[in-house]
């Protein structure tokens, strides 16, 4: 069972045989990549020529654009052609993000994943240090779900808050965004209005300043509810300074949900940080680059996935256990795959992630196609 911000885990688990329902507290798949219009796939590569991510992450790379991309088509990396050098584009596009979701609904369809919309996870109940029940709210009204093993992909850790697991929450909290497509005479649009960092020099207006002027923690219904009133305000503001220049620009699409980066995760049983760079580690599931830099490479622990209170439970995307400057790092797409096609597995093979057989889920892992360790792709 996965509670999905993201689809990744919900299908591996799936494609290794096992019984899964995704719940998905909106009405489209794919969270802040679809539903919030961040709509780019960022780098599978290194920076210097070197594909670091694999598997699931490369599949759904390439199911984003299976009918086009928008922009940052690496043609290099995908259609095998030219070099791969630091001089190269990096491996990532831009995707339509109702295609994308739509194309994500059809995969987990056809593996046969039950897909529950407009539902959130409110409780659990725990016996022995195992989840043996989720407690579901939607419009039929409270549902328990027993349960084998659970990932939890809400983004907020969610689950391992209501469980009992240790949480720690991003003390820096998320700067207003406001990303929005618009449509004009040449064209179909995306506009990156703020973002997750304040920039080195504040915009001369006073509306676009009013972006960095607050910090959201982004966990209570209260808080995200004035920011997504902000976030609208800030978009019809760019808009109405848009059409004083350009009259045929017309705003396409909004996000649907709250543009927060990151906000509270698990205290796993390893906790890996930016430091620990090019670091070899036995229980590898996989690795990720750094979509900031050139360069950087991280071996992923299976030991961060999970914190052994809770044996059944498992993380996957941006709530894994990282120090908060790889947080920046680990809560994008492809970094959310890799942890989600390991927790997949990993679900399907054992309830209790603690006394899990690593190396046989690494080979699963490498049969899969991921590569383990950095040294492998030198």
């Amino acid at each position: 069972m996965t509670a999905g911000w993201i689809f990744s885990p919900a299908v591996t688990a799936a494609k290794n045989g096992m019984k899964t329902l995704l719940i998905e507290k909106s009405n489209i798949l794919g969270g802040l990549g679809t539903a919030g219009l961040v709509t780019i796939y960022l780098p599978l590569c290194d920076g210097m020529g070197h594909q670091v991510s694999f598997g699931i992450a490369e599949e759904l790379l390439r199911l984003s654009i299976k009918y086009g991309a928008e922009a940052k088509y690496p043609e290099n990396w995908l259609d095998g052609i030219g070099t791969k050098t630091e001089n190269d584009k990096l491996f990532q596009v831009r995707y339509n993000a109702q295609v994308f979701a739509i194309l994500a609904e059809q995969l987990l369809t056809e593996l046969g994943v039950d897909i529950l919309y407009g539902s959130y996870v409110v409780d659990t109940s725990v016996i022995d240090g195992k989840i043996k029940s989720l407690f579901v709210e939607n419009k039929s009204g409270r549902t328990e779900y027993c349960v084998n093993s659970v990932i939890d992909s809400t983004g907020d850790a969610d689950i391992a808050k209501f469980a009992g697991a240790p949480t720690e929450t991003y003390k820096l909290g998320n700067l207003l965004a406001a990303w929005y497509y618009f449509t004009d005479e040449s064209g179909y649009k995306l506009k990156m209005l703020g973002g997750s960092k304040i920039p080195k020099k504040l915009p001369e207006c006073e509306k676009k300043r009013e972006m960095y002027a607050k910090r959201y923690a982004a966990l209570e219904a209260e808080e995200l509810s004035e920011m997504t009133r902000s976030s609208r305000d800030q978009i019809l503001y760019d808009w109405l300074e848009r059409r004083k220049t350009n009259p045929n620009a017309v705003i396409s699409t909004i996000a649907t949900i709250p543009q927060v980066r990151m906000t509270r995760r698990i205290v796993g049983d390893y906790t890996l940080t930016y430091d620990e760079m090019h670091t070899r580690f036995d229980d590898s599931i996989g690795m990720v680059s750094d979509w900031r830099k050139r360069g950087p490479i991280f071996e992923v622990p299976f030991r961060t996935l999970h914190n052994s209170c809770i044996k059944n439970l498992i993380m996957a995307g941006r709530c894994t256990s990282v120090d908060d400057e790889l947080w920046d790092v680990m809560r994008v797409i492809p970094c959310c795959a890799v942890t989600g096609q390991a927790a997949g597995i990993a679900a399907s093979m054992t309830d209790d992630f603690s006394s899990i057989d690593i190396e046989e889920l690494q080979r699963k892992l490498e049969s899969n196609g991921v590569v383990l360790h950095e040294e492998s792709i030198n």
